[in-house]
């Protein structure tokens, strides 16, 4: 019975969306970087990350038959035009917040569970994070990577592919190259966190390559 039903979450939603054409190279990471209006620096590690990826082959995984990825067949790049929201509680767009609600995760901080904060991030952006404000009371940190970039770009910098750098393997390096955004966080040295944090990264615009990437 389970394996026969329906995706219960797989619909899609009819948003006004920005698409970069399909495609993978250099300037398809400098267009990435271009939209999140990123630094110098952030921008030479995508490049360096996506010269890595050329050199490298992609794994042949053991007893799986996957067919061949077509990377220049897909678009990397794919984000909702932000509507104008009058007399809202959050300036997300209500079409986005519907689609969270059908998912079962209201945006609505009122709606939620007190001791849940959520980055919800749909195709190519973080179109909020709920509790920022509660967090920042005990000094925690937590936001999109974008946001992370521009307003705490010392400690991207700093802990960047410290765990998995993009040598690593395949698809680290494509990752690196190509994400997107994602979530960030930082809880200081002694700090407890006053509650869960949690992301939710959906793919809503067909034939695109979205790459999440949390710190």
């Amino acid at each position: 019975q389970l394996t026969e039903a329906g995706y219960e979450y797989g619909f899609t939603t009819d948003l006004d969306t920005d698409i970069a054409p399909p495609g993978l190279t250099e300037k398809t990471v400098r267009l990435i970087s271009a939209k999140k209006d990123e630094p110098a620096w952030l921008l030479e590690w995508r490049l360096k990350a996506f010269e890595a990826w050329k050199t490298m082959t992609e794994p042949d995984w053991a007893k799986l038959e996957i067919a061949p990825i077509d990377y220049q067949a897909l678009s990397y790049w794919a984000a909702p035009k932000q509507k104008q929201v009058l007399d809202s509680m959050d300036d997300v767009d209500p079409d986005i917040r519907d689609m969270f609600d059908k998912l079962g995760i209201p945006l609505h901080e009122q709606k939620m569970l007190s001791n849940v904060a959520i980055d919800a991030i749909v195709d190519s952006v973080s179109v909020t994070t709920t509790f920022k404000a509660t967090l920042a009371e005990s000094g925690v940190i937590f936001c999109s990577f974008s946001e992370a970039v521009q307003e705490h770009p010392e400690l991207v910098r700093e802990y960047l592919g410290s765990v998995v750098p993009f040598r690593d393997n395949y698809f680290a390096a494509l990752n690196s190259a190509v994400f997107s955004d994602g979530s960030f966080c930082y809880i200081p040295p002694g700090v407890r966190c006053p509650m869960e944090l949690s992301t939710y990264f959906r793919i809503n615009a067909a034939d695109t390559g979205q790459f999440e990437r949390t710190l």
